[in-house]
């Protein structure tokens, strides 16, 4: 029998090739006079924001922008984007780029809105909204950010801290193949490992809100990445294959949302928040070393899910040995797909792995949903497998 769960994601989505270059369509319901763009210096050097810009400039918005976005945000740089987009008396928040920028639209939107407290925020359901209309465009493929309740940012210089709750997910999230065709191999790979993470995490998770729904749409997920990472990576003009990584970095999205992370992220983040080291191949990182230590109590449920990333693996009946394969089969894509596979490869020591362990600690709101409990010991061990 199921038990009870709760299902939220964003309200509506558009899935086309080209739909940023028809925002003012797409999002006429909710975008009023005055939009404000929140996205990066990047996708500005690259000009993935002009359609948007241009298109809405063209139906007589007025549009204002924050580009200063940077990976691992910080909370001054939140602070800033608020203060700019408050000035710009902004009617609406329009997210545009990798995680990073969405997540920032997120608090954008909240508190440009509500003059909340960030500080009230952080954790689960302590937003009070309410938030400025929101729209999300993805530019990679792979934090799901435009269908999850939840924002990231940087505090203390190192500590990664979050805002979740359904207050933050958008009213409409736009995904656009379009806008992630030049994006380049290692970031194509990163973000797709982290994407296949979403969706491996979801589905085993330990949380009480662990559901049929999140399932199903983790195990599409695996079957669009597994089937399209290599193809994206190479050949990175694919539409189609662009396309279903997109869709299936949005599903991962949703499983994640419902069904949340946790040690793989837990880990990862002091390499992130300490190092500066990309999400996504924080998550590549450790992936394999903590599905190892999982694979005690989990194996079963790897070995089920294990076929919709490499369908060969469907032949080994033995499911131990099936998860024990998928395991090394997702180390293996990390090396074939060019990213580095030891944190030693990313200037980690052996001297930085205590600390380490201990920062991945204060992740608690990730840790318990992990099918096996992890020690502080638990964790330094498996940094030292990394290594």
């Amino acid at each position: 029998m199921v038990g009870a769960f709760s299902f939220n994601t964003s309200q509506r989505i558009v899935f086309e090739a080209g739909s940023a270059s028809k925002i003012d369509h797409h999002a006429a319901f909710c975008l009023g006079p005055r939009p404000f763009l929140v996205t990066d210096p990047g996708i500005v050097s690259l000009g993935l924001q002009q359609s948007c810009e241009t298109a809405l400039s063209d139906a007589g918005h007025s549009v204002g922008r924050f580009s200063e976005v940077v990976a691992d945000p910080p909370r001054e740089l939140v602070d800033r984007a608020i203060g700019q987009a408050v000035a710009h008396k902004a009617s609406s928040i329009i997210g545009i780029g990798g995680g990073s920028s969405l997540d920032v639209a997120k608090l954008v939107a909240l508190v440009a809105r509500s003059g909340e407290n960030l500080d009230d925020a952080w954790g689960i359901n302590n937003a009070l909204g309410p938030r400025l209309p929101l729209v999300l465009i993805p530019t990679t493929a792979g934090t799901g950010s435009e269908v999850t309740p939840i924002s990231i940012i940087t505090v203390d210089e190192e500590e990664k801290r979050g805002v979740v709750s359904p207050l933050l997910l958008p009213d409409l999230a736009i995904l656009d193949p379009l806008l992630t065709l030049g994006l380049p191999a290692h970031v194509t790979a990163a973000t797709g490992i982290d994407a296949m993470v979403h969706a491996i995490e979801a589905y085993a998770s330990k949380s009480a809100n662990n559901n049929p729904v999140s399932r199903t749409l983790a195990v599409e997920a695996l079957r669009l990445l597994g089937a399209n990472i290599e193809t994206a990576v190479f050949s990175p003009q694919d539409e189609d294959a662009r396309g279903a990584m997109l869709l299936g970095s949005m599903l991962a999205g949703m499983a994640f949302a419902n069904s949340p992370v946790a040690a793989v992220h837990a880990l990862a983040y002091p390499i992130g928040g300490t190092f500066h080291v990309p999400h996504g191949l924080s998550n590549a990182l450790v992936l394999p070393h903590v599905l190892r230590f999982n694979n005690a109590f989990a194996a079963d449920t790897y070995a089920e899910i294990a076929p919709a990333a490499f369908p060969d693996l469907a032949n080994i009946s033995n499911l131990q040995l099936r998860a024990e394969t998928f395991t090394q089969r997702l180390a293996e894509l990390s090396e074939k797909l060019g990213l580095q596979t030891r944190l030693r490869d990313v200037g980690i020591a052996e001297a930085d792995i205590s600390k380490m362990a201990s920062d991945s600690m204060k992740q608690t709101r990730l840790l318990v949903n992990n099918p096996r409990e992890m020690s502080e010991e638990d964790a330094y061990e498996i940094y030292r497998a990394a290594l």
